[in-house]
């Protein structure tokens, strides 16, 4: 059991305003492994008024860009000297595998830091041009004020780090809410913090439930929202933030595509890179690309080589160092993708392989899950089932490859799998998603921005593009001399 009695707000580990509790239940064991303060609504409030002093009276704003990336790398270093206990508390709370914790989500974090130092170091603060009738205009990047940072169970750690790390190097302060299911890390994070010597108020953390996320989303002293969740949710932060006139920035939900050209070569490194796209984090991830599209005169073979790829999987304890896949984060989440499975053999999709839980006395496991035979329009394929659940798509011709792809509520991410990487970048512009990899799983690089068309929302997270969210800008006028 991690037990754990304050909270980390205005620099210091205070006592809650609040009595109610956050139990951490373990997916693997089914078991409570932890457990925190849950932030009552003072609690949050108060949270808000540490990082507006931290803000307008303190001085992260005031020091240089260089004092911030000077900073914002020794937080990246205490990260990083944490490692294996951010590694154990992850596999504890989230049911990652802990062997591809170290070298998968705390080294992006690690990495999304150094990344944003160095954005900011090069990074275009304050630019001049000529304004009408001889007069100077100096244009200024301004930090935007308190960020409410809201992220996710399935990779929360890195997500955090995706907005933590552009709003705290603009001069902005945060207000992280993480989520109910993983909150134990973030006591760490705050300790590494603490290491990298932010000032008071400057990072606070408040785990709390969806109530106090909409608190801080309709708190006046919040200046801008960075939220990443589902579409559902979002739309309901973008309402309140259209009302409030406040910035935001929404990471929703997608349902992307593989899309698979007739050139791709099938080997066996290849084909893993087609199932990692789906199966990676037991398929919760945002960015996961479900829908496989191949052409009709492959489909057989494709079928064929990713239900094989994906039965092979290792299933089981994350704490296990030949585990690929843990459980998911809750029976709910489960039992939810469960449903899905059950609608696509009901609508006429093929079960390939997987479909049920595997012989494993505890935890929220299920089998990777191949569907074949599906229609576009079939209910898998149209909505975001966040689970091992792959939906291979025939096609004929790359037009309707493209119209396929193209067909969804969502537009977050992509990728084209290709023998020729000229056709591939040439297909994939013309996917209306927010970012498509070629030969790659991997639709996002910290130093390219990443965020979605459609429902999948607006505003970007990487590259000096989310640096420039975080900031306002400001004109200086200056007289003819």
């Amino acid at each position: 059991m991690r037990n754990y009695d304050r909270l980390f707000l205005g620099g210091t580990w205070q006592v809650p305003l609040g009595d109610e509790t956050i139990d951490v239940i373990s997916p693997a064991s089914e078991e409570v492994v932890g457990r925190v303060p849950a932030a009552s609504k003072d609690d949050a409030a108060s949270a808000v008024r540490f990082a507006r002093a931290a803000f307008d009276e303190g001085p992260w704003p005031r020091m240089s860009v260089a004092e911030r990336v000077e900073r914002i790398r020794a937080f990246a270093a205490a990260i990083a000297e944490r490692s294996d206990e951010f590694a154990d508390i992850l596999s504890l709370e989230q049911g990652l595998p802990r062997h591809a914790l170290p070298a998968g989500q705390i080294a992006k974090t690690v990495a999304n830091f150094e990344a944003f130092a160095g954005i900011a170091s090069d990074f275009d603060w304050v630019t001049t041009r000529a304004g009408s009738a001889g007069r100077t205009i100096r244009v200024r990047r301004v930090p935007v004020g308190v960020v409410a940072a809201i992220v996710p169970w399935n990779a929360p750690l890195m997500v955090a780090s995706m907005k933590l790390a552009p709003a705290l190097v603009a001069g902005n302060t945060v207000v992280l809410k993480p989520p109910v299911e993983t909150p134990l890390h973030t006591y760490l994070l705050a300790e590494a913090a603490l290491a990298a010597g932010l000032p008071a108020g400057v990072l606070n953390i408040v785990p709390a439930g969806p109530e106090v996320s909409e608190l801080l989303v309709r708190d006046p002293g919040v200046d801008e929202v960075s939220f990443t969740g589902s579409t559902a949710v979002g739309r309901l932060v973008g309402a309140i933030c259209g009302g409030e006139i406040k910035r935001c920035t929404l990471e929703l939900g997608g349902k992307s595509a593989a899309v698979v050209l007739d050139d791709f070569e099938l080997t066996e490194a290849n084909v893993k890179l087609l199932v990692a796209g789906v199966m990676t984090n037991a398929g919760q991830v945002c960015a996961a690309q479900t829908r496989v599209l191949v052409p009709t005169s492959r489909y057989r073979d494709v079928v064929e080589a990713v239900a094989q790829t994906s039965a092979a999987l290792r299933v089981g304890d994350p704490s296990e160092p030949t585990t690929d896949i843990g459980p998911l984060i809750s029976r709910r989440q489960r039992e939810r993708v469960e449903r899905y499975i059950a609608i696509g053999v009901e609508q006429g999709a093929s079960l390939v392989t997987g479909g049920g839980r595997p012989d494993i006395e505890r935890g929220f496991y299920l089998q990777p899950t191949v569907f074949s035979d599906v229609d576009n329009r079939m209910t898998i394929a149209r909505e975001e089932i966040f689970g091992p659940v792959a939906s291979i798509i025939a096609y004929d011709g790359e037009e309707q490859a493209i119209a396929i792809a193209n067909d969804s509520d969502y537009g977050l991410a992509g990728s084209v799998y290709t023998g020729d990487v000229e056709r591939g970048e040439s297909v994939a512009s013309r996917v209306r998603t927010g970012s498509v990899a070629v030969n790659s799983p991997g639709a996002l690089d910290v130093y390219g921005p990443f965020g979605g068309f459609k429902q999948s929302g607006f505003g970007r997270e990487g590259g000096p593009e989310s640096l420039a969210s975080y900031t306002e800008l400001q004109s200086i006028i200056l007289p003819k001399k």
